[in-house]
């Protein structure tokens, strides 16, 4: 099982805890981590991308010009893709990119990409994170005293309005909660910050 420390706001470790072994060490598999995180970016595209055919552009309804005795090549109608202003050949129109992948899939993905943060020691455990109020700047003396100067993701196992509000302010860091959390946003973010009533919760959904 891997052994991690645990810190409190302050930075200091006050703790060590043991990660189960079924979620946070197995074997990393790339691929499964590449076809999750292309399905999650293909189910959030719009899909709203159209253009018009020939059939579709307003106008060309008579022939330019005559067929013969012009000395120009011959042409039935202006809105031809080959004219300025004509149709697009092959032209997007609105559908749906998104697709499903198998559960088991996903599963592995998302325990390949907590096992890949704590292999890359980006996994800071927290003993709790808790805000009396909406604070911005207590946030940013929490992970400043976490030493986290690039992007993070926190995550906490409870729905916490005050550090939801505390942290969106600061550019580069994000928060989830548990049931929302998603292997894209854990490989996004450089730092990985989870609280140890999180990682209880982790632990008995991927387990």
């Amino acid at each position: 099982m891997p052994k991690v420390s645990v810190y409190n706001v302050s930075g200091e470790q006050v703790n060590e805890i043991e990660l189960s072994d079924n979620v946070f060490g197995v074997e990393v598999n790339q691929h499964v981590l590449y076809e999750v995180v292309k399905n999650q970016l293909a189910n959030k595209r719009q899909g709203t991308q159209s253009a018009k055919t020939r059939s579709e552009v307003r106008g060309g309804g008579r022939r330019p010009w005559r067929q013969k005795g012009t000395g120009r090549a011959r042409h039935g109608t202006i809105r031809s893709p080959l004219w300025v202003g004509g149709g697009v050949v092959f032209a997007p129109k609105p559908r749906n990119h998104g697709y499903t992948l198998p559960k088991k899939v996903k599963r592995l993905a998302m325990k390949s990409a907590l096992t890949s943060k704590v292999n890359s020691n980006e996994l800071i455990v927290l003993e709790e994170l808790t805000l009396e109020a909406p604070k911005t700047k207590e946030m940013a003396n929490i992970l400043k005293n976490l030493k986290v100067e690039k992007k993070a993701l926190i995550v906490i196992g409870d729905k916490n309005e005050a550090v939801i509000r505390s942290a969106k302010n600061i550019p580069g860091i994000e928060t989830a909660s548990v049931n929302t959390l998603n292997v894209y946003d854990i490989l996004k973010y450089d730092k990985f910050i989870i609280t140890k009533d999180a990682v209880q919760k982790v632990e008995e959904v991927y387990a």
